[in-house]
């Protein structure tokens, strides 16, 4: 059980810590001063990027949920 934990920590930490801005857009907002754009699109992609990868661990834990309940019930 505990290396699964350990796992499931580095993974939100280095999820945290990734830059996930494209080489165009990169190049683009680099250029700005204030970086306050550059981060806000960071953000964004982070946010368009996480929700369908949640999306799809929801939809497979509550499938492995259901089969695996219905075997101990029989």
């Amino acid at each position: 059980m505990k290396p699964k934990i350990v796992l499931f920590l580095v993974t939100i930490f280095l999820f945290l810590n990734s830059n996930a801005q494209c080489a165009m857009c990169r190049a683009v907002l680099e250029s700005e001063e204030g970086q306050t754009a550059a981060e806000g699109i960071n953000n964004g992609i982070m946010y368009l990027m996480a929700i369908p990868y949640i999306l799809v661990a929801g939809m497979a834990y509550f499938i492995y949920y259901k089969f695996f309940r219905k075997k101990a019930q029989n």
